[in-house]
């Protein structure tokens, strides 16, 4: 079997719609896909209808976005009920943030002398949510800059013309929802956070008082040196191990459906809570 637990779709930032996602994660070798579009599970119900088609195994997810003493973290779900109106409820209020958050980011970059970036980001994320990346695509076809990564270092991060700060949900919210829906929480790319060791550990030790119970220690272009960090952290905290590429476009060819390194042996998969 092959598990990739962390992708994305058109629903959210990702390049393909829901089901051409599952037809490319199939046609990669992957047996159970979860998509975890950023704050909606808008793109499950078209997942899941060809993901039964294909015989795939979709796992119903989402990626919840955090504030944490500063930090932007990201908590996924794995195995949710996504109809449960507690974490529709929640998502709703990040989905208003976002939106608020997007129209900022446009007005930002008209002070600059950059117009039409919201309407342009619109019209890129089509009915799914309006994103960074979104903008980050939009600058680099104004030629801004010479790749969607570089936008992002130029424009979109803290301290450049289209940042906008955004304090979103706490950590107890997103696992509340999450296990209000029957789902479990796992921490995502915990070394794209660049924490030092004592603050990783606290994160986890707060997200384990919350409720977590899982941590993304095979994540997207993690190197070696991450896996064994994230591994030893996983050991630590007594947090079951997940996998995920973090996969959002075919343009990023260090990300790729399916192609992650192996957990190591001692450590117990996530999955194992549902293949019981």
């Amino acid at each position: 079997m092959s598990y990739d637990l962390h992708t994305h779709s058109t629903a959210s930032d990702g390049a393909y719609a829901p089901a051409e996602l599952i037809r490319q994660a199939h046609a990669a070798g992957v047996t159970h896909l979860a998509l975890t579009d950023h704050d909606s599970t808008d793109g499950l119900i078209a997942a899941q209808a060809e993901a039964t088609e294909c015989g795939l195994t979709l796992i119903p997810a989402v990626e919840i976005s955090t504030s944490w003493h500063g930090k932007s973290v990201h908590i996924v779900g794995l195995a949710i009920d996504p109809d449960k109106p507690e974490l529709q409820q929640g998502l709703a209020r990040l989905q208003s943030q976002r939106m608020a958050r997007a129209e900022e980011m446009g007005r930002s970059l008209a002070k600059r002398g950059i117009e039409g970036g919201f309407e342009a980001a619109r019209a890129l994320a089509g009915g799914g949510m309006i994103t960074r990346t979104h903008f980050a695509r939009f600058l680099a076809s104004q030629g801004l800059a010479t790749t969607v990564r570089a936008v992002f270092d130029q424009y979109l991060v803290q301290g450049k013309p289209g940042y906008v700060h955004t304090e979103w949900v706490g950590l107890e919210d997103a696992v509340g929802w999450i296990k209000s829906a029957g789902g479990i929480a796992v921490v995502a790319h915990p070394q794209r956070y660049k924490l030092t060791g004592s603050w990783l550990r606290r994160l986890l030790i707060e997200f384990k008082e919350a409720g977590g119970e899982a941590l993304e220690v095979v994540a997207g272009n993690a190197s070696l040196g991450d896996i064994q960090s994230s591994a030893t952290a996983a050991r630590r905290h007594e947090l079951l191990a997940s996998v995920g590429s973090d996969f959002h476009s075919p343009d990023s060819c260090w990300l790729k459906l399916g192609h992650l390194q192996e957990l190591p042996k001692d450590l117990t998969p996530v999955w194992s809570l549902w293949n019981d």
